[in-house]
């Protein structure tokens, strides 16, 4: 199994942040970035923007590559 772009791990980290901005960060073990995800799109739903940290966040979770 690869761990690049579409992966079965990036795939399912994609469909956590689709449910929980961040989850899909933490599922792949980036703590820090899963921690800024979810507090940025809390404090934006607020006002509405939040949406578009939540995207950010799938689709951050969706390419997200590995270094070597």
């Amino acid at each position: 199994m690869s761990d690049g772009q579409g992966s079965t791990g990036n795939v399912l980290a994609a469909i956590c942040s689709f449910f929980i901005p961040g989850l899909g960060q933490l599922v792949q073990g980036r703590v820090f970035m899963a921690l800024i995800m979810f507090v940025l799109a809390a404090v934006l739903w607020v006002i509405w923007l939040g949406w578009i940290i939540h995207l950010w966040s799938i689709v951050d979770a969706a390419m997200f590559r590995r270094r070597v």
